[in-house]
């Protein structure tokens, strides 16, 4: 029996994850949306594709979650942008509510799925799946270094002109303009980063890698990235469909490793079958410590604010009809 991953939101990240996965050939694609007809017409659009790429697996849009029953993978990339006139509690109220949704009605059908969170703020959005799904920590992660680290090694190759191939790198921490790219653990085939170009250089590409989704978003205008994130997903779900054992910076639920304690931050884990198999706690340079730490401190306050709207939402006295 062929796997199955279902994908949540049917927008550009979501669509184009649906895509590039159901190209890979080895599982079965639900693609869910609350919008009537969009996940359907993009299923279909999807599947007469098959004939020609050469792949035989299904693809089912769906306004339900009847569909998803018995899911391996579930990538979750509902939610919304901020809009103009909306505040950070607004953005950050609306999310959790749909991301806590959305997680207890795939693990109500798919309790031993892996669930990958894309929806932003990431990995605020990581904790309320992580509460709302009541699953192992192994099994609820984040995208985020992935794609983070993806646009560090273009601009690093793009400025030395090499092949993006050659180059090999990480970006910890959050998913936001904290995130830590590691200049220590940047290499060229082999080669120190530090030793190819001077360190100002390097100290503007990480500038821009911090500013990477916000350089996309200007030159858009409307809308944000899509094609590196989705990429991005289709990286972690190969590595859990066929249990690759794959070394990739994910958001982790986090219990003393770093330093840092209970929380969801990008760091570097081996991702096989299970989910997260072992967190890889690698040597940091001090500096590069102290960044991390920071940038957990950012994740910290995300969550406290939404611990902070979740109280208000409690007390706050009820409209009358």
């Amino acid at each position: 029996m062929r796997k199955k991953v279902t994908v949540i939101g049917a927008g550009n990240v979501g669509a184009t994850v649906a895509q590039r996965l159901a190209e890979r050939g080895y599982a079965d694609i639900v693609l869910v949306d609350i919008i009537k007809g969009m996940p359907q017409g993009k299923a279909l659009d999807m599947y007469e594709a098959s004939p020609v790429i050469g792949v035989d697996v299904t693809i089912t849009g769906t306004n339900s979650y009847g569909p998803t029953k018995n899911s391996d993978v579930v990538v979750i990339t509902s939610g919304i942008a901020r809009r103009p006139g909306m505040s950070r509690d607004d953005l950050l109220a609306t999310n959790m509510g749909i991301v806590e949704d959305v997680t207890k009605k795939v693990v109500e059908r798919s309790p031993g799925a892996v669930i990958i969170v894309v929806s932003n703020p990431l990995d605020a959005m990581c904790h309320v799946a992580f509460k709302a799904a009541k699953l192992p920590a192994k099994r609820v992660l984040g995208m985020a270094g992935i794609l983070d680290t993806a646009r560090y090694r273009s601009f690093v190759a793009q400025a030395l002109d090499v092949s993006v191939q050659d180059v090999n790198a990480y970006v910890l921490g959050g998913h936001g303009d904290t995130m830590v790219p590691l200049a220590s653990y940047t290499t060229v085939a082999g080669i120190p980063v530090t030793d190819l170009m001077p360190k100002k250089q390097l100290e503007e590409i990480i500038v821009r890698t911090r500013n990477g989704g916000a350089e996309i978003v200007g030159l858009l205008k409307t809308g944000s990235a899509f094609y590196a994130p989705s990429a991005a997903v289709a990286e972690m779900v190969d590595a859990i469909i066929l249990d690759q054992n794959r070394i990739l910076p994910c958001a982790a639920y986090l219990t003393g490793e770093f330093g840092i304690k209970n929380l969801y931050v990008g760091v570097p884990v081996k991702l096989g079958a299970g989910g997260i198999e072992q967190i890889m706690e690698i040597k940091l340079a001090p500096d590069e410590k102290r960044a991390l730490r920071k940038s957990a401190k950012s994740v910290q306050g995300l969550v406290d604010d939404m611990a902070r709207i979740e109280r208000e939402s409690k007390t706050a006295p009820k409209s009358k009809k």
